[in-house]
């Protein structure tokens, strides 16, 4: 039993099925609010020494605050939202169907955790906050599925690991042109680090170690077959390591045990 299933066992009333998308149609709901009454975007920013006067709710609504958006009237802005809000459904359900919900819960409550502490901690106003829990959700969900591929705004196919590279890309950037938010950036993203960055990089260590065994392997076997056994997620195969077990998940795929969903 692994620290994952000890931890389920002992807290597993915690997890919230579905809760990047409870966590979208709030912010929805927000968004929608401010349309009616755009005065009420300054009521939902986080601001501490108001939080420390007794505006205990600014807590919770600084992740919905609509600011980072823009004027919500425009249109541009609702099609990206509706864009927005179905893409997080998918990404909100891949994760669940990789990780399971209290893997996927416990991920985004730890991202809220640290979002949340960076606000208090760091003396900075942080813009971000609001999205930075997407982020970090969808990053993790471009490392399990890389070569998925989706209708961008509906219309252009792409993979999404390249949307993912592009999303990393502007992180980056942004850190670059506000040095005074990498300490935030840097615990907003741990959760993804801890849960898919430092596995997937794990598992391409792996994978690349496999490859050179398999090529010595070939080197001395040119006659060999094709592999009976591949992952789907990162193509490590029963040649490139004998020792690997596969099984096969609910939707039919076949996996290595690293990559089982749960």
């Amino acid at each position: 039993m692994n620290g994952f299933e000890r931890l389920e066992r002992r807290f597993g009333v915690l997890s919230f099925p579905g809760f990047l998308r409870y966590y979208a149609m709030l912010h929805v709901l927000v968004f929608a609010l401010q349309l009616i009454r755009p005065d009420l975007g300054p009521l939902f920013e986080f601001d501490r020494a108001k939080i420390f006067s007794g505006e205990i709710w600014r807590v919770v609504t600084l992740f919905f605050s609509t600011s980072e958006f823009g004027n919500p009237r425009s249109p541009v802005t609702l099609l990206f939202l509706v864009f927005a809000v179905n893409f997080t459904f998918m990404v909100s359900d891949g994760l669940e169907s990789a990780w399971g919900c209290f893997k996927t819960t416990l991920f985004l409550y730890t991202g809220i955790v640290l979002i949340l502490a960076m606000n208090f901690l760091y003396p900075v106003n942080i813009p971000s906050s609001g999205t930075a829990l997407y982020a970090s959700a969808f990053l993790a969900y471009a490392t399990l599925f890389p070569k998925f591929e989706i209708l961008l705004f509906f219309v252009l196919p792409v993979q999404i690991r390249f949307l993912g590279m592009l999303a990393a890309g502007s992180i980056v950037l942004e850190a670059f042109r506000f040095p005074v938010l990498i300490p935030f950036f840097l615990a907003a993203y741990t959760n993804y680090a801890i849960w898919a960055g430092i596995p997937a990089l794990r598992g391409t260590t792996q994978v690349l170690a496999a490859v050179q065994r398999k090529k010595r392997f070939n080197s001395a076997n040119p006659d060999d077959g094709e592999a009976f056994h591949t992952c789907v997620v990162c193509h490590r195969n029963d040649l490139m390591d004998p020792e690997m077990e596969f099984r096969i998940g609910k939707d039919g795929q076949e996996y290595c045990t690293l990559h089982l969903p749960e």
